[in-house]
């Protein structure tokens, strides 16, 4: 790899100027583009939000410089559309070898929170940082994959033919995927890596390897035990007449989620959700937790004197290989509501799983444990929605270890590190049970602050730069292992 290492000061140079005097700007314009996931925006179609963030994206990409490369936005009937690009090889690479890398341009909903000078929909160029949503997760995926294939072409270095997937689901779950893998398949091909750019960083000093993904299983709970008011409306009480007689709507919701959690220490307790943690994943754990110290939880923005669950290789675990519940929505009303007992409360739920918890599984265990035995006779119901499988990767050949190392150490000058993330991301399931013979580079921007899904959502634009330029050392090993 003498080539690659003589070379990496002009690569490194190509990507910034890149970055810089194109991508930036064009995810600015990007991050200005309401691109809500279907699951937010159920009428996406006519919205054309969707449609507008995809072609913004496929334009930029049809325009680049590189060579023999043919650019498409396809687009299933009724589904979400994707952006498919493939690259013959190039430098010496072969055509017979494919490399296939992902991203998604869909968002996440708004949410309140951000501070005056930035919003969701507002770029903000900040000490060092992007501010808006989707910049980092995962919208600047397809730039940085083109950009890292034009500088290896540009320095004549070699790489396998490559296969470029951006999708527009996947915030909500990827349930177009299957179709896309399906109609797709031959143009894909059979890929021997895949390249994912939708994960996540334990700091911004190293190339991080992410080597497993929970799942996700959800839904609403719905409780009532009054009867509706003629129009259909959950009834409400006089809570002074009725509390201490009416059961409270609301508490049991609460008693039906101690049947999934042990509400005293966040610890799911339901036996179908566990799994038995490998050894190996319990090493990383140790020296990931090891480099980032307090940097574990001090990432997250606690109030002072607020403390974690725990800290540590735990607190790795606790957010890679256990299962974890959230409330994300309630029908809580209005703070200014009268003092009325209401007869119906609802709870939307998200349960990460770990991998290798089968979500359909996941999710009849969930219902049958809410549903069962309804306390005080109350009508309860559990309404799924679509569970997405976590995964964990393949063991890691020697050459892309090597080729993972020396990527840190010329472009982060730092050893990587690896650890498991607590997100999930569907298509990454789906291609371990197509292509199981692949290897898996699973990286990302989502480190310390980054907040993905929450305000101040932020891209850290000088290690952006540089895991653009470990693409390139990636992909010039696999062409020449």
């Amino acid at each position: 790899m003498t080539d690659l290492r003589e070379r990496a000061s002009a690569l490194r140079a190509y990507v910034d100027q890149r970055w810089d005097e194109s991508i930036l700007p064009e995810l600015e314009a990007y991050i200005r583009i309401p691109a809500l996931s279907p699951h937010f925006d159920a009428e996406w179609q006519e919205h054309g939000h969707l449609a507008a963030a995809t072609e913004h994206i496929h334009r930029w990409c049809r325009d680049q410089t590189i060579a023999g490369m043919t650019t498409e936005v396809v687009q299933l009937e009724g589904r979400t559309p994707v952006i498919l690009m493939e690259i013959p090889a190039s430098g010496g690479g072969s055509d017979e070898r494919t490399v296939l890398l992902y991203g998604h341009l869909d968002k996440q909903p708004e949410m309140k929170g951000w501070d005056a000078d930035k919003g969701p929909w507002r770029p903000v160029r900040q000490d060092g940082k992007l501010y808006g949503r989707g910049g980092a997760d995962d919208g600047y995926a397809a730039y940085a994959s083109l950009t890292a294939i034009a500088a290896l072409q540009k320095e004549g270095l070699p790489h396998d033919r490559c296969v470029v997937l951006i999708e527009a689901c996947e915030e909500s779950g990827s349930y177009d995927l299957p179709a896309y893998l399906g109609a797709l398949k031959e143009r894909i091909g059979t890929p021997y890596l895949v390249v994912c750019l939708d994960s996540g960083c334990g700091d911004y000093e190293r190339l991080w390897g992410t080597t497993s993904l929970r799942g996700l299983v959800g839904g609403t709970l719905f409780v009532e035990n009054l009867r509706p008011t003629a129009d259909g409306s959950p009834a409400g009480v006089h809570s002074g007449d009725a509390g201490g007689i009416v059961p409270s709507a609301g508490r049991l919701v609460r008693l039906l989620i101690q049947r999934l959690e042990d509400t005293a220490t966040g610890e799911v307790t339901l036996e179908a959700l566990q799994v038995a943690i490998p050894d190996d994943r319990r090493d990383q754990a140790a020296k990931a937790a090891e480099i980032l110290g307090a940097g574990v939880w001090q990432k997250y923005p606690f109030r002072e004197g607020a403390t974690p669950l725990a800290e540590g290789a735990e607190a790795i675990l606790n957010r890679t290989w256990r299962p974890n519940l959230e409330v994300v929505g309630t029908d809580s009303p209005d703070l200014r509501g009268g003092n009325v007992l209401r007869g119906r409360a609802m709870a939307k739920l998200s349960i990460r799983i770990p991998p290798h918890v089968d979500p359909v599984q996941a999710t009849a265990a969930v219902r049958s444990a809410l549903e069962s035995d309804p306390p005080h006779g109350a009508t309860v119901r559990f309404e799924p929605e679509q569970g997405a499988a976590g995964w964990e990767a393949p063991t890691m050949v020697p050459w892309l270890e090597a080729s993972l190392a020396e990527a840190s150490r010329l472009f982060f000058d730092a050893e990587p590190a690896f650890q498991g993330e607590g997100g999930t991301i569907p298509f990454m399931g789906m291609l371990g049970e197509m292509f199981p013979e692949a290897q898996f580079v699973i990286t990302g921007l989502l480190g310390p602050g980054s907040n993905a899904h929450g305000p101040n959502e932020f891209l850290h634009i000088d290690c952006a730069k540089k895991l653009t330029a470990a693409m390139t050392a990636v992909l010039v090993h696999g062409a020449t292992r």
